[in-house]
């Protein structure tokens, strides 16, 4: 029973250090501004007037780092909700939702398809884990073998696999191309 809470607080451990390090890096970034702003001469710099940052989408009350946070917590559970554009966002802040996105809205245990994630996630781990120290793999007491590996690497391969299908199939279909608001690959998050 000991090992069993051990491995369960280790898994939400690791969902945690995802969520702040992803969180980190869209609030930094999001709260230095865009350095194209600033070479074409727009003032970033945070006063009593404004936020600073890179505040181009975002809610005047939040502010970018907030709306970092906001961004990183929102795809991290999947609660749908936003406070700001994410595609306002600079490249690598908003990288940072993409990222959780990709993860399948695992941290820290989202709801929905984040628990089974987190589980495939867990599975993985501990069968590399196991592997590793030359010992049959257990997750919560029970054995993991050929046919649960086979289900998880199913998952890790089928759902990349949807996702570049519709994206592909977004780039090719004219009435697809019509609907873009945003020209390249800020097209293909919309």
């Amino acid at each position: 029973m000991a090992g069993d809470v051990k491995q369960g607080l280790a898994v939400l451990g690791a969902m945690f250090v995802l969520w702040i390090s992803i969180a980190f890096v869209a609030m930094t970034l999001e709260a230095r501004g865009n350095p194209k702003l600033t070479a074409a001469g727009a003032d970033q710099q945070a006063t009593t007037a404004q936020a600073g940052g890179n505040m181009e989408g975002k809610e005047v009350r939040f502010g970018p780092a907030a709306s970092g946070l906001f961004a990183a917590s929102t795809t991290g559970t999947s609660t749908g909700s936003v406070n700001s554009m994410h595609d306002s966002f600079t490249p690598i802040g908003g990288a940072a939702p993409l990222v959780n996105i990709m993860f399948g809205e695992v941290d820290p245990g989202g709801t929905g398809s984040g628990l089974y994630g987190m589980l495939v996630f867990a599975l993985l781990s501990v069968f590399i884990a196991g592997l590793m120290v030359g010992r049959t793999p257990e997750y919560l007491g029970k054995k993991i073998q050929g046919p649960e590996m086979k289900l998880v690497v199913l998952y890790i391969l089928f759902v990349p696999l949807v996702i570049l299908a519709f994206d592909a199939a977004s780039v090719v279909l004219k009435s697809a191309l019509q609907s873009l608001a945003n020209d390249g690959p800020h097209g293909l998050t919309r």
